[in-house]
């Protein structure tokens, strides 16, 4: 197999991040809208969690983990850049925002989510979105690319009976998943295409919760769409339930 050249001199990087820069004043705006919305979240999540106190330790616990190693400012180790290799994806990708308590136990509940459900978070993170499905009494699961993220709080989640796994969310398995949920928000066209065909594999009746844009694709219906506070701003989240065309009888 012929090696792939090498970028010209000056080329642009296929995950270079510069194309997301913003002017001074605009960027400092944003932040300071950010710092707004994360204090806002966490005083909600802390009244929610007043209701489920034996959630509030784990929750504290990966608040602290994130504090001593923000997820926000992804970084190209060996490590991140074997995964991305391994999946295909690309840095860009790895760049995201927590859902709040409040936002996922909204669209969780309108979702159906509950005792006897199961969900499974596709690119968990930190696992924000588990303790929210566990406040609601579901079991949850989550996959995440970068091991870090899952080594300094997997432990934590365990005791609130959540788990959290290190693997590639485009080959999960999910048939005994009732629930998904994706924050697909920089997920490039082509990781989309790949995790939309794994969601066939999922059982008929399956809801899938996706945040920005909804699954464009035969046998996903779109049951609803709200707009919803995340630790960015506010963003579409749309809910939609698998229903796999039926084959024709012969």
């Amino acid at each position: 197999m012929t090696e792939p050249a090498p970028p010209a001199p000056g080329a642009k990087r296929d995950d270079d991040l510069e194309e997301f820069a913003l002017p001074f004043f605009q960027l400092l705006a944003l932040r300071l809208q950010v710092v707004l919305f994360a204090i806002l979240t966490r005083l909600t999540d802390l009244l929610l969690l007043l209701w489920r106190p034996r959630l509030l330790v784990p929750y504290l616990g990966i608040w602290w983990a994130e504090i001593l190693h923000t997820p926000y400012r992804a970084r190209r180790t060996f490590e991140v850049v074997r995964a991305l290799k391994t999946t295909g994806q690309r840095f860009r990708e790895l760049i995201y925002g927590e859902t709040p308590l409040m936002t996922a136990l909204w669209f969780f509940k309108r979702a159906g989510l509950g005792r006897g459900s199961r969900l499974v978070d596709l690119g968990a993170g930190r696992g924000r979105v588990l303790i929210a499905a566990r406040w609601l009494g579901a079991e949850a699961h989550g996959v995440e690319l970068i091991a870090d993220h899952v080594t300094r709080v997997a432990p934590r989640l365990q005791a609130a009976g959540i788990t959290l796994t290190v693997g590639d969310m485009t080959r999960e398995e999910l048939g005994d998943a009732t629930h998904l949920f994706t924050n697909w928000l920089a997920l490039t066209p082509e990781t989309k295409a790949r995790l939309i065909e794994r969601f066939r594999t999922c059982r008929p009746g399956t809801r899938i919760i996706t945040v920005t844009r909804p699954i464009e694709a035969k046998g996903f219906v779109p049951l609803s769409k709200h707009w919803m506070l995340f630790t960015w701003g506010i963003e579409a989240v749309w809910i939609h339930e698998y229903r796999p065309e039926t084959p024709a009888l012969p």
